[in-house]
């Protein structure tokens, strides 16, 4: 075990800028000969940087490691502003009380209950896309209008706002992308919004998501206070559609630069499940890493002595190409056997709708298949443009043909 060396030169991190959807080659690097390194965001203190799947996994999911304990600390971060996390700032047993009231409405068996609900909208979308003519916008057209319909049917949010929400959950990605005066104005108007809502379920009850928080929290007010109801609401409404808005796209992206593997689907639409979880594996849908955990005591990490009080970072597209894990990491490859994933994270704080954003994920794919099987790229992908000043990567639009 390497004993901490607090006068280790901590490395400007991230390494580079994204660029499309590549995986910046210095973390096959590490992962071979240094996988916990020091580094320094443009923003917080100093920190260590776990990039191998074992070391990643170990921390997500060791309670010695605190989210909880980054209050009051100069977290690590690439926002001059420090953000309110909300749920994703606790540890149990209090984010596990929170985590609870809202799993329910995202098991696998409820999502499949949406599943036909879901394909209808799909198709509804792209067969919309194919009679508005070719070339068009698979961002503008399917992949921003079909999640924010399944979330708003999954809480029960007006679809008809979507304008308005949506927009403003850009602050929950955003590091550079918004000014810290408007990101803050965008959270106050979600926040503001879901309160709303939530006065309106008091009058008249649902059985929707929402209803449900409104009536545990009614019911015992010592379990949830009413800003815990309004910022999970908020938190679920913004997060549940945001990130599978922008991996939509990606998914896409990637299966038309790789023709014969879009080919392949074709031939074998049965591969849809587990090429999307092969395509989770591949894309790097993080810009950078966030949301450290803290030590709460000593704990060898990557054969490193991560001292108490010391902050860590993970690396999930790192994680994700670990080659001791998954054989010829950097190819997309339809036939892994295992694929044990870290895109929805690992321990407390996975991905509370993981299973939704799978389901999702599958219907487009096959949706597309079934109705634009000769889909391609309409513009060269030079042209592409990318999102930017985001936690998270993807296209500003996607010009296909079909």
């Amino acid at each position: 075990m390497t004993e901490t060396t607090h006068a280790t030169i901590a490395r400007p991190y991230p390494f580079s800028d994204p660029h499309r959807l590549d995986v910046d080659p210095r973390y096959a690097e590490l992962r071979r000969d240094e996988p916990l390194i020091r580094v320094q965001l443009p923003f917080g203190e100093p920190a260590w940087l776990a990039t191998r799947h074992a070391d990643v996994r170990a921390v997500l999911g060791d309670l010695r490691f605190s989210r909880a304990a980054a209050v009051g600390r100069d977290e690590p971060r690439s926002t001059r502003y420090q953000r309110e996390a909300g749920i994703l700032g606790m540890d149990p047993p209090e984010h596990s009380r929170l985590r609870r009231l809202a799993a329910k409405a995202f098991t696998a068996r409820r999502v499949e209950e949406l599943r036909p609900r879901t394909r209808e909208w799909a198709e509804e979308l792209v067969t919309g896309m194919i009679a508005a003519g070719s070339p068009a916008d698979l961002v503008t057209h399917v992949a921003t209008p079909l999640p924010i319909r399944v979330i708003c049917d999954l809480l029960g949010v007006p679809v008809a706002d979507q304008d308005r929400f949506h927009t403003w959950s850009e602050a929950i990605v955003s590091t550079t992308s918004l000014r810290p005066e408007v990101a803050q104005s965008y959270v106050d108007n979600l926040l503001s919004y879901m309160a709303g809502l939530i006065a309106q379920r008091r009058v008249t009850p649902t059985d929707d998501l929402i209803g449900a928080m409104v009536r545990a929290r009614d019911e015992n007010a010592d379990r949830l206070t009413e800003d815990e109801v309004v910022r999970l609401a908020a938190g679920l409404l913004a997060a549940g559609h945001e990130t599978t808005v922008t991996q939509i796209p990606n998914l896409v992206y990637v299966l038309l630069t790789e023709p014969e593997v879009w080919q392949r689907l074709r031939a074998e639409p049965t591969l849809v499940p587990s090429a999307v979880e092969e395509l989770l594996r591949f894309i790097p849908l993080g810009a950078t890493s966030a949301f450290a955990r803290y030590a709460l005591e000593d704990v060898e990490i990557g054969g490193v002595l991560v001292r108490a009080g010391e902050p860590v970072l993970v690396s999930i597209p790192s994680a994700n190409r670990d080659e001791s894990v998954f054989p010829d990491p950097d190819r997309l490859d339809l036939d892994r056997e295992t694929n044990p994933h870290l895109a929805f994270g690992h321990g407390p704080h996975h991905c509370i709708g993981a299973q939704l954003a799978r389901m999702e994920l599958q219907v487009v794919l096959e949706t597309l298949l079934a109705h634009t099987p000769g889909l391609r790229l309409a513009v060269p992908e030079s042209a592409l443009t990318w999102k930017s000043g985001l936690l998270v990567r993807g296209l500003t639009a996607l010009p296909v043909s079909w």
